[in-house]
């Protein structure tokens, strides 16, 4: 029975990111390989080669937080200890992310992480564990003397009705 299925929502946009993240940065890789330039002095070589490292890299982290997304979706537990550090990593990184595309790519790049960064925060939210509930009885009231302003809180009941002499 799936109760939460923003998980495999998350896992299945996070995966498809990083492997589209390590195509499009390979794919840069290699255009500036065949067209052997320098960008200020730079070995196109090495430029390439950073380019398709990065993307491999970067392809591995988001493949990690789908990993651990799909961990939630499959054990219906919220992330605990290094899971949830890296998928509030990845929220950061896709706001980060995103303020870049909006000035270099557009809108639709701004989008489209603003929405993986809603999914992450809707992830961590909704899988966000409440105080363990407990079996043992509610801790008793404190004793109450009589209603007086003395014990330093409100009165329970109305004082008494003042009296002519």
């Amino acid at each position: 029975m799936v109760r939460r299925p923003v998980a495999w929502v998350v896992a299945i946009v996070l995966f498809v990111e990083a492997f589209g993240v390590a195509a499009l940065n390979w794919f840069l890789g290699v255009v500036v390989d065949r067209q052997d330039m320098s960008l200020a002095g730079l070995d196109p070589d090495m430029m390439a080669n950073s380019s398709k490292v990065g993307g491999i890299l970067f392809g591995l982290y988001f493949a990690l937080c789908g990993l651990v997304a799909l961990l939630v979706a499959l054990r219906d537990r919220p992330p605990a200890g290094f899971g949830r550090i890296v998928l509030i990593s990845a929220a950061v990184v896709h706001a980060l992310l995103g303020a870049f595309a909006w000035g270099l790519v557009g809108w639709g790049a701004f989008l489209f992480m603003v929405v993986v960064l809603g999914l992450i925060v809707l992830l961590l939210m909704t899988y966000d564990s409440p105080a363990e509930p407990t079996d043992a009885a509610p801790p008793a009231a404190p004793p109450h003397n009589g209603g007086g302003e003395d014990d330093g809180g409100s009165p329970v009941t109305s004082p008494p009705a003042p009296t002519t002499p």
